[in-house]
Formats: structure tokens, C-alpha cells, sequence
């Protein structure tokens, strides 16, 4: 983010005293998002499954703000995401913010007739685990005072895409749980919003798409040349999409799904 946009950040949403948690917060999108969210005051803490990562996006924060935390945990573990929970949570025992990003697939695109019976279930699980645990984990923390939860999710669950099948179904799922759960949890003031992506640069996940040929980067490299604007989102452009659905300023948002696609599809649910 260039100076100008550290300052808008600043002014445009105030965060001070905030708790937050950002899993999956130590590389690519959930790194730009707890990016923002320390601009903006927030206490944050984020969480991931390296080390060392870990260490790399707490020095990144620290630049932006000394109240930054790292917590090593796997989130598709649910005794880790409670520790996680537990590491963000304020001195009363109350998490504002939570926003659940990261959780890459054990399987990429595959045509469904290739997928091996063994390897359907961790396909699925992989994706959802490690956003519907923390959430779980926390809602009693964030009903202490209320506050606001954001799922990164993916418009393979609002399009059919071949090769998406099951990474589909994932996503469809949590924009299916991000509609109930915001109904379930408006009685203790807690909003649910996910953003749904598609190819994004600026992150990991697109340097490893275009590393090498795979059915993958032939996959995307389509999609590439079809966006209206001539190129995908960016981390940062996602990102503040992000960052409004976590502040006040969206207080009357809650159980939708904004897809940040730069055009690419439009419908969906």
C-alpha cells in the first residue's frame, strides 16, 4: 500500500481497540487484509502453520503497527483454532473482528472424473475446515460485545467452472453458511460477509499457477485474457473490499457475498 493509501485507511475506518484475527494471515491476500486492519488500529494477530511465516508477516505488520501477533496454528484443526481464538481475543475475552482467509486445497482444479476416490473428501474438507472451525471457535468471544466475521471464499461456488467441481462445492457451501449464520447471529450483533475471488495476482497462489504448465495455469490463462478490464484483481484491491465489510461503515451489510472479479462473471447467488 503506497502512502496515500495508508492514510485513507487511517481516516476512512477507525479500528482502535479492536480485536482482530486474520487465519491463513501470513502470506498473500490474508496478509494484505491484516494489512489494512493494522493501519486502521486494529489489535491483530494473525495465525498460520509456518514458523517462519509467521515470523516474516509479524515483521512486515511491526512496520505498520507494534501491536501485532503471531500464533502457529492449523486452523483446520479445531483445538488449534480455538488456541488461535484465544491468542486475538481482548483482556474481557472478546474478538471484534475475525476473518477467516488462507486454507489452500490438498487438490487443485482436476476434472471430476479424475479425481481419485481417496482423494474427494480432503478436497472438500481442506477448504472448509479451516474457515468454519475458527468461526465456531469464536462466536463466543465475538458475542461479547459484537462484532463482524469475513469469509474469503471463491466465485467457482456462484459459476460453474470445469475443472472447479469440488472447489465449487466448497465455495458454495460457505456462501450458503455466510446467509445462515448471519441470520443466526444478528441476535448478539455479530455480522457474516465473504468475499468470493478469482484469480487474484499478487499472491502466492499466482506465482504458483504460472510456474509451470499444468491444466491449472491453462485453466487461468483463459480466464486471463477475458477480463473486462484487461487484467485480474489485485491482494490490495481485495483487500479494501475487505476491510469495509469488517468496519462500521457496513454495519447494515450482512449475509452477502461480494464478488471481487473485475467483471469477469456477473449472476450468480
Amino acid at each position: 500500500m503506497n502512502a496515500i493509501g495508508q492514510q485513507e485507511a487511517r481516516v476512512r475506518y477507525q479500528l482502535s481497540g479492536k480485536a482482530a484475527l486474520v487465519t491463513g494471515g501470513t502470506r498473500g491476500i490474508g496478509l494484505t487484509i491484516a494489512e489494512h486492519l493494522a493501519y486502521s488500529g486494529a489489535r491483530v494477530t494473525v495465525c498460520g502453520r509456518s514458523s517462519e511465516r509467521g515470523q516474516q508477516a509479524v515483521d512486515r505488520l511491526k512496520r505498520i503497527s507494534p501491536d501485532v501477533h503471531f500464533v502457529e496454528a492449523d486452523c483446520g484443526q479445531y483445538d488449534d483454532a480455538m488456541r488461535a481464538v484465544s491468542a486475538a481475543s481482548g483482556p474481557d475475552g472478546s474478538l471484534n473482528l475475525l476473518c477467516c482467509a488462507g486454507a489452500q486445497g490438498s487438490s487443485g482444479p482436476t476434472l471430476f472424473h479424475q479425481f481419485r476416490p481417496e482423494e474427494i473428501e480432503p478436497t472438500l474438507t481442506s477448504r472448509l475446515m479451516p474457515k468454519i472451525y475458527p468461526i465456531h471457535a469464536a462466536l463466543p468471544n465475538l458475542r461479547v460485545q459484537g462484532g463482524a466475521v469475513l469469509i474469503v471464499t471463491t466465485d467457482a461456488g456462484r459459476h460453474a467452472t470445469p475443472g472447479e467441481s469440488l472447489i465449487g462445492a466448497s465455495g458454495a457451501s460457505l456462501i450458503a453458511l455466510t446467509k445462515v449464520m448471519a441470520r443466526e447471529f444478528s441476535r448478539w450483533n455479530v455480522r457474516v460477509n465473504s468475499v468470493a475471488l478469482t484469480l487474484t495476482s499478487e499472491t502466492p497462489s499466482w506465482d504458483r499457477i504460472f510456474s509451470k504448465p499444468s491444466f491449472e495455469k491453462n485453466l487461468f490463462e483463459k480466464a486471463l485474457s477475458r477480463f473486462p478490464a484487461g487484467r485480474a484483481p489485485t491482494a490490495e484491491e481485495v483487500a479494501q473490499v475487505a476491510i469495509f465489510l469488517l468496519a462500521s461503515q457496513s454495519n447494515q451489510v450482512t449475509g452477502q457475498t461480494i464478488s471481487v472479479n473485475g467483471g469477469l462473471s456477473f449472476g450468480g447467488w
